[in-house]
């Protein structure tokens, strides 16, 4: 089985992410969390790293785990109990965590907003919707029944997707912005979209969808975030001639 070295990957994802470039949340942390012992030989891709998706890649032999959520969104330390557990058996089983958060949401090309565009066939697309400098989503012109879009999008990422019907029935302008921007409309609607894809977000938006005249479809955090690391995965998988495997471990939100 090949082997190949840690290094060389997470040089080769920090350049095409444009890792210390691309502004975040604190806590994301983005690059190479969790270190082993230098070498490769399956990757393991998951939305989330928590014990529960490292015993996943654990018992698929993965010593490489790549992640759009990663370990640092809150203080770890101490390391006891819990924290203990994770720690112990990232060491224990020679497995590496590479975390992409938002340089992973912004990438043009693998990106969860570019990947959830291409499953949903939307072209000419255009940045969309800043957050901490760069403007991580995608927008375009595209004309589209709303409940068509809306059986688009249950395709795409295998869940039915929340509706909020504040625009009209075709959608002309049509903007992505994976995860949990629900809170974030008036940003979306003062960019000028009619229709708004993410993940989630909070009960008070359902009102303020109808006041801005706004489609919006809360497609699940998880299920259009799935796409990212799946790409990632796949891209490193081929040109690094290594296997790899996405551990589903859906949250259902």
């Amino acid at each position: 089985m090949p082997k190949i070295s840690l290094a060389t990957i997470v040089k080769y994802c920090d350049q095409t992410l444009r890792t210390q470039e691309i502004g975040d949340y604190d806590g994301a942390a983005n690059g190479l969390q969790v270190e082993n012992s230098g070498g490769v030989t399956k990757i393991a891709a998951a939305v989330d790293a928590s014990i529960a998706t490292i015993k996943l890649a654990i018992a698929a032999r993965a010593d490489l785990l790549i992640v759009h959520h990663g370990l640092f969104w809150s203080p770890r330390q101490p390391w006891t109990g819990k924290n203990y557990e994770l720690l112990k058996l990232c060491v224990e089983n020679n497995l590496a965590i590479y975390s992409s958060h938002l340089p992973l949401d912004a990438h043009p090309r693998l990106g969860n907003n570019a990947q959830l565009a291409a499953a949903l066939g939307l072209k000419n697309l255009k940045p969309f919707f800043e957050s901490h400098g760069p403007k991580i989503g995608l927008q375009t012109h595209q004309k589209i029944l709303r409940t068509e879009l809306a059986k688009e999008l249950e395709f795409a990422t295998g869940a039915k997707p929340k509706l909020i019907p504040g625009g009209k029935e075709i959608c002309e302008r049509i903007g992505i912005v994976t995860g949990g921007a629900g809170g974030e409309l008036k940003i979306a609607a003062g960019e000028g979209v009619d229709t708004f894809i993410t993940g989630e977000g909070p009960h008070w938006t359902f009102a303020l969808a109808e006041e801005l005249g706004l489609n919006v479809f809360y497609a699940g955090h998880y299920a259009t975030e799935t796409f990212g690391v799946k790409a990632l995965a796949d891209e490193l998988a081929k040109k690094f001639k290594l296997p790899w495997e996405f551990l589903d471990h859906p949250t259902g939100l």
